[in-house]
């Protein structure tokens, strides 16, 4: 069975995503090069911190993700009158839900870290790092709105100058407020913090300008502030509820890795915020394809080609693949180059390269896990994967935490529990494209 959608069909759709992700992930690089330039306490520190922000993120983000797979289908079913309505009951849910988080965050964050973590030092700078930090939800939550918009009717170069400006603002704050230049006080790991939040607004008000100007924001029923609907809300939440759980557990899951390397002492945890970011930029080209997957495998349900979803999914595994490919032969040919970009320390170099190349071979694991994963969520079926992320990250905690307490463990061997987890959710997600019944679901 072949599909009629085209490899330049899903390039088209992808590669803006990527091409933004690229943007994005300049922030996390810049956040962890100048921070690697302070001291290895803040950069432990700015590890934890960041991935229980990121693990509040994904709340945001599922939900954007179910919003986009409806867009997608109304999309696909002619109903673009429909859509700006979905837009807009996000958006409400969203806000309060990114107001509640502050306020509760801002109170319980210090009770959290104080039962969670070893270090008094580490502790104190995570909160630090936390305190402005929190701030950014609101402002990524609406961006998540306009996200899943331009992903669910496939116009995603927006998504490219969001993020080249929001980059661009990161960059500079990080430098002025970090190292105190151009007159600015030093901030150091508060710093880096404030600048993230700053590009955050200025995304956020390039989002609602570009959509207002540019964007066919009549035709798809966009900023008429109509009346609420809770049999609306409802039903978003009903695909998105699930997508919300899946990806804020799958971040809670690296969230407790983190935490049981920072029980291996300050200098694992330096190694393990650096890999992080490598990380994190190997998996450019797998969120741009999987969004697409998203994306194309709803719509292909919305014009009833459900017999095209999986020849579909195995092209959209191939580019991807051919993505990553590319990064971790960098990663194999120039690797001390690589890490250099986050520390000068030559100990920390060294000792980082094992890891490295660990999460170079995990990162093609992943890619076919991430790709399969995304096919399932795309079909609508949003409770399977739900599931399905549940029972993998359960064994991916019990996993990491057995191999921290090995004797004479090492951090490259507690990072490559990373490619059980892409075989594992890879293989549960293609059983199911195999053998389940999601052809017919309506969402």
């Amino acid at each position: 069975m072949k599909t009629s959608i085209k490899y330049t069909e899903i390039w088209k759709i992808a590669y803006p995503i990527i091409l933004g992700s690229v943007v994005q992930n300049i922030i996390s690089v810049t956040d962890t090069a100048f921070l690697g330039r302070v001291g290895e306490l803040e950069l432990g520190a700015a590890a934890i911190g960041g991935v229980f922000y990121l693990a509040l993120i994904m709340l945001g983000f599922g939900f954007s993700i179910g919003s986009q797979i409806i867009v997608a289908r109304r999309f696909g079913e002619n109903k673009q009158k429909e859509i700006g309505k979905i837009i807009e009951h996000s958006h409400y849910f969203l806000i309060v839900l990114a107001v509640l988080l502050i306020i509760s965050m801002r109170n319980f964050m210090p009770f959290i870290f104080s039962k969670v973590l070893d270090s008094n030092e580490i502790r104190v700078s995570t909160e630090r790092y936390l305190n402005y930090r929190i701030f950014g939800l609101f402002f990524a939550y609406i961006n998540f709105g306009f996200r899943a918009f331009y992903i669910g009717i496939a116009k995603t170069k927006v998504i490219t100058w969001t993020t080249i400006f929001m980059a661009l603002t990161n960059v500079f704050l990080d430098y002025v407020l970090i190292f105190g230049k151009l007159g600015f006080n030093e901030y150091g790991i508060e710093g880096a913090a404030i600048a993230s939040v700053i590009a955050e607004i200025v995304a956020c008000i390039f989002f609602i300008f570009y959509t207002w100007k540019f964007s066919d924001h009549k035709y798809y029923g966009l900023f008429t502030f109509e009346r609420f609907q809770f049999s609306l809300l409802k039903r978003i939440f009903t695909v998105s509820l699930p997508m919300m759980m899946q990806n804020f557990i799958s971040l809670t899951g690296w969230f407790f890795f983190f935490l049981f390397v920072e029980k291996m002492g300050e200098h694992s945890l330096a190694i393990s915020n650096i890999i992080r970011s490598i990380y994190v930029v190997m998996l450019i080209p797998i969120w741009g394809f999987t969004s697409a997957a998203n994306t194309l495998v709803s719509s292909a349900i919305g014009q009833k080609r459900q017999h095209e979803v999986i020849p579909l999914i195995i092209k959209i595994l191939k580019l991807c693949l051919s993505g990553v490919v590319v990064l971790v032969l960098i990663n194999v040919i120039i690797p001390e180059k690589v890490i250099s970009i986050y520390t000068n320390n030559q100990s920390l170099i060294q000792d980082s390269l094992p890891t490295l190349y660990v999460v170079s071979i995990s990162s093609l694991f992943l890619t076919i896990g991430f790709v399969f994963f995304s096919g399932v969520s795309g079909t609508g079926m949003t409770k399977i994967s739900f599931l399905i992320e549940v029972i993998v990250i359960v064994v991916y905690v019990l996993g990491t935490y057995l191999l921290v307490n090995l004797p004479s463990t090492s951090i490259e061997l507690v990072w490559s529990i990373e490619i059980f987890y892409g075989i594992l959710i890879g293989a549960l997600s293609f059983a199911y494209l195999k053998l389940g019944n999601w052809q017919n679901k309506i969402i």
